[in-house]
Protein backbone atom coordinates (compact mmCIF):
# COMPACT_ATOMS: atom_id res chain seq x y z
CA UNK A 1 0.00 0.00 0.00
CA UNK A 2 1.31 3.01 -1.22
CA UNK A 3 1.94 6.02 2.04
CA UNK A 4 -0.46 7.98 2.36
CA UNK A 5 1.66 10.38 3.69
CA UNK A 6 3.10 10.85 -0.09
CA UNK A 7 0.39 13.29 -0.59
CA UNK A 8 0.80 16.16 2.10
CA UNK A 9 1.37 19.25 0.20
CA UNK A 10 1.32 21.21 3.63
CA UNK A 11 2.73 19.76 6.75
CA UNK A 12 2.32 22.67 8.38
CA UNK A 13 -1.08 22.25 10.03
CA UNK A 14 -0.53 18.68 11.12
CA UNK A 15 3.03 20.34 12.94
CA UNK A 16 0.93 23.26 14.43
CA UNK A 17 -1.40 20.65 16.42
CA UNK A 18 1.26 18.69 17.52
CA UNK A 19 3.10 21.88 19.31
CA UNK A 20 -0.24 22.18 20.83
CA UNK A 21 -0.67 18.59 21.98
CA UNK A 22 2.87 18.91 23.51
CA UNK A 23 1.35 21.55 25.67
CA UNK A 24 -1.34 18.85 26.56
CA UNK A 25 -1.02 16.52 29.28
CA UNK A 26 1.52 13.97 27.82
CA UNK A 27 0.82 9.90 27.46
CA UNK A 28 3.79 9.91 29.70
CA UNK A 29 5.46 6.74 31.87
CA UNK A 30 2.99 4.48 31.01
CA UNK A 31 3.43 5.06 26.98
CA UNK A 32 7.25 4.39 27.48
CA UNK A 33 6.64 1.64 29.79
CA UNK A 34 4.93 -0.12 26.68
CA UNK A 35 7.95 -0.45 24.76
CA UNK A 36 10.19 -1.66 28.15
CA UNK A 37 11.90 -4.63 29.36
CA UNK A 38 10.46 -6.54 31.90
CA UNK A 39 12.15 -4.76 34.79
CA UNK A 40 13.07 -1.09 34.37
CA UNK A 41 13.82 1.96 36.91
CA UNK A 42 12.39 4.87 35.06
CA UNK A 43 13.16 7.94 37.42
CA UNK A 44 16.89 7.81 39.83
CA UNK A 45 16.76 6.72 43.02
CA UNK A 46 18.44 8.43 46.22
CA UNK A 47 21.79 5.92 45.47
CA UNK A 48 21.93 7.58 42.00
CA UNK A 49 24.13 10.19 40.18
CA UNK A 50 22.60 11.00 37.14
CA UNK A 51 23.87 12.67 34.36
CA UNK A 52 21.42 15.29 32.40
CA UNK A 53 21.28 14.88 28.97
CA UNK A 54 18.91 15.48 26.02
CA UNK A 55 17.85 14.31 22.35
CA UNK A 56 15.89 15.66 19.40
CA UNK A 57 13.02 13.73 17.43
CA UNK A 58 13.59 15.67 13.93
CA UNK A 59 10.40 15.22 12.00
CA UNK A 60 11.18 16.41 8.87
CA UNK A 61 10.10 15.39 5.49
CA UNK A 62 10.97 13.40 2.38
CA UNK A 63 9.71 11.37 -0.25
CA UNK A 64 7.91 9.01 1.35
CA UNK A 65 6.22 11.61 3.47
CA UNK A 66 7.16 12.63 7.16
CA UNK A 67 9.78 10.74 8.69
CA UNK A 68 12.16 11.03 11.90
CA UNK A 69 16.06 10.92 11.91
CA UNK A 70 17.94 8.15 13.96
CA UNK A 71 21.47 7.52 14.19
CA UNK A 72 23.39 4.09 14.18
CA UNK A 73 26.13 4.29 16.60
CA UNK A 74 29.53 2.96 15.98
CA UNK A 75 30.25 -0.72 17.63
CA UNK A 76 33.11 1.36 19.44
CA UNK A 77 31.59 3.24 21.29
CA UNK A 78 30.94 2.63 25.13
CA UNK A 79 27.93 2.78 25.77
CA UNK A 80 25.15 1.45 23.70
CA UNK A 81 27.39 0.61 20.44
CA UNK A 82 25.68 -0.73 17.11
CA UNK A 83 22.30 0.53 18.53
CA UNK A 84 19.65 3.35 16.81
CA UNK A 85 19.40 6.44 19.09
CA UNK A 86 18.20 9.42 18.44
CA UNK A 87 20.59 12.22 18.51
CA UNK A 88 21.68 13.75 21.30
CA UNK A 89 23.85 13.46 24.42
CA UNK A 90 25.50 15.02 27.55
CA UNK A 91 24.54 18.46 28.44
CA UNK A 92 27.66 21.00 28.62
CA UNK A 93 28.02 24.19 30.83
CA UNK A 94 27.89 26.43 28.04
CA UNK A 95 23.87 24.96 27.21
CA UNK A 96 21.33 27.41 28.55
CA UNK A 97 18.44 24.58 28.47
CA UNK A 98 18.34 21.19 27.28
CA UNK A 99 16.33 22.24 24.13
CA UNK A 100 20.11 23.83 23.59
CA UNK A 101 21.97 20.44 24.31
CA UNK A 102 19.65 18.53 21.82
CA UNK A 103 19.86 20.99 18.96
CA UNK A 104 24.05 21.36 19.53
CA UNK A 105 24.28 17.60 19.88
CA UNK A 106 22.27 16.94 16.79
CA UNK A 107 24.41 19.45 14.68
CA UNK A 108 27.62 17.90 16.04
CA UNK A 109 26.21 14.54 15.20
CA UNK A 110 24.88 15.22 12.09
CA UNK A 111 27.23 18.15 10.83
CA UNK A 112 24.44 20.13 9.77
CA UNK A 113 22.98 23.87 11.34
CA UNK A 114 20.09 23.48 13.63
CA UNK A 115 19.42 27.37 13.33
CA UNK A 116 16.50 26.45 11.21
CA UNK A 117 15.29 24.03 13.54
CA UNK A 118 11.46 24.81 15.12
CA UNK A 119 11.79 23.04 18.61
CA UNK A 120 7.90 21.78 19.23
CA UNK A 121 8.25 20.98 22.64
CA UNK A 122 9.17 18.47 25.06
CA UNK A 123 8.00 15.39 25.80
CA UNK A 124 8.55 13.46 29.56
CA UNK A 125 12.78 12.81 30.77
CA UNK A 126 13.60 9.38 30.56
CA UNK A 127 16.39 7.49 33.58
CA UNK A 128 18.50 5.10 31.92
CA UNK A 129 20.16 3.80 34.46
CA UNK A 130 23.13 1.59 32.76
CA UNK A 131 24.53 4.89 31.80
CA UNK A 132 22.95 7.21 34.73
CA UNK A 133 21.59 9.74 32.46
CA UNK A 134 18.34 11.53 32.55
CA UNK A 135 17.51 12.32 29.14
CA UNK A 136 14.99 15.02 27.89
CA UNK A 137 12.88 14.12 25.30
CA UNK A 138 12.57 17.00 22.53
CA UNK A 139 10.64 17.32 19.29
CA UNK A 140 11.68 19.75 16.35
CA UNK A 141 10.65 20.12 12.95
CA UNK A 142 12.58 21.25 9.81
CA UNK A 143 10.80 21.18 6.07
CA UNK A 144 13.88 20.11 4.83
CA UNK A 145 16.80 17.89 5.73
CA UNK A 146 19.67 19.11 4.57
CA UNK A 147 23.20 17.86 3.02
CA UNK A 148 24.15 15.57 6.11
CA UNK A 149 28.18 15.58 6.87
CA UNK A 150 27.91 12.92 10.09
CA UNK A 151 30.76 12.33 12.66
CA UNK A 152 32.17 9.38 12.04
CA UNK A 153 33.03 8.62 15.73
CA UNK A 154 29.51 9.28 17.07
CA UNK A 155 27.42 8.17 14.45
CA UNK A 156 28.27 5.26 11.61
CA UNK A 157 25.28 5.95 9.88
CA UNK A 158 21.83 8.28 9.11
CA UNK A 159 18.36 6.87 8.94
CA UNK A 160 15.43 8.59 7.62
CA UNK A 161 12.63 6.34 9.26
CA UNK A 162 9.18 7.25 7.83
CA UNK A 163 6.78 7.95 10.34
CA UNK A 164 3.70 6.51 8.38
CA UNK A 165 5.80 3.06 8.85
CA UNK A 166 6.38 3.18 12.63
CA UNK A 167 2.42 4.08 12.95
CA UNK A 168 1.43 0.79 11.19
CA UNK A 169 0.97 -1.46 14.14
CA UNK A 170 2.86 -3.84 11.92
CA UNK A 171 6.07 -2.43 13.18
CA UNK A 172 5.71 -4.00 16.30
CA UNK A 173 8.12 -6.47 17.13
CA UNK A 174 10.18 -8.59 19.76
CA UNK A 175 14.15 -7.72 19.96
CA UNK A 176 16.14 -10.68 21.26
CA UNK A 177 19.68 -10.79 22.15
CA UNK A 178 21.81 -13.46 24.54
CA UNK A 179 23.05 -12.67 27.71
CA UNK A 180 25.48 -14.63 30.40
CA UNK A 181 23.45 -18.08 28.85
CA UNK A 182 19.62 -16.45 28.87
CA UNK A 183 18.15 -14.97 26.42
CA UNK A 184 16.29 -11.93 26.93
CA UNK A 185 13.79 -10.23 24.88
CA UNK A 186 12.54 -6.42 24.60
CA UNK A 187 9.87 -4.88 22.39
CA UNK A 188 11.24 -2.88 19.04
CA UNK A 189 9.61 -0.57 16.29
CA UNK A 190 11.09 -2.67 13.19
CA UNK A 191 11.36 -1.32 9.71
CA UNK A 192 13.04 -3.30 7.24
CA UNK A 193 16.24 -3.80 8.72
CA UNK A 194 15.87 -1.16 11.18
CA UNK A 195 14.99 -2.38 14.91
CA UNK A 196 14.73 0.48 17.16
CA UNK A 197 14.71 -0.86 20.86
CA UNK A 198 15.52 -0.08 24.64
CA UNK A 199 15.33 3.68 25.96
CA UNK A 200 14.78 5.01 22.14
CA UNK A 201 11.57 3.06 21.48
CA UNK A 202 10.19 4.38 25.08
CA UNK A 203 10.97 7.71 23.91
CA UNK A 204 9.11 7.17 20.25
CA UNK A 205 6.55 5.32 21.87
CA UNK A 206 5.62 8.35 23.67
CA UNK A 207 5.73 10.31 20.68
CA UNK A 208 3.67 7.94 18.30
CA UNK A 209 0.78 8.14 20.98
CA UNK A 210 0.69 12.03 21.14
CA UNK A 211 0.92 12.06 17.11
CA UNK A 212 -1.75 9.16 17.14
CA UNK A 213 -4.27 11.56 19.27
CA UNK A 214 -4.22 14.22 16.87
CA UNK A 215 -7.69 16.04 15.06
CA UNK A 216 -5.73 15.43 11.94
CA UNK A 217 -5.09 11.80 12.07
CA UNK A 218 -7.58 9.38 10.68
CA UNK A 219 -7.30 5.60 10.64
CA UNK A 220 -7.91 4.54 6.33
CA UNK A 221 -6.03 1.65 7.37
CA UNK A 222 -5.34 -0.19 10.92
CA UNK A 223 -2.48 2.30 12.32
CA UNK A 224 -1.85 4.15 9.32
CA UNK A 225 -1.28 8.08 9.64
CA UNK A 226 -3.84 9.73 6.62
CA UNK A 227 -2.00 13.76 7.59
Amino acid sequence: MESPTKHISDPEPLILQLQRSLKDPLPGVAAQMKMATAVRQTQPGPQDRPRSSAVLSLLHTTPDGLALVFTLRPTSLRHYGGQISFPGGGAEPSDLTYADTALRETEEELGISTHDIRILGELTSLFIAHSQNLVHHFVGWLPVLPPLNPNPFEVDRVLQVPLNALLDPRSLDTYCWPRDGLMLSAPCYRVGETCIWGATAMMLNELLEVIRRLHTWRGSSPGLATF
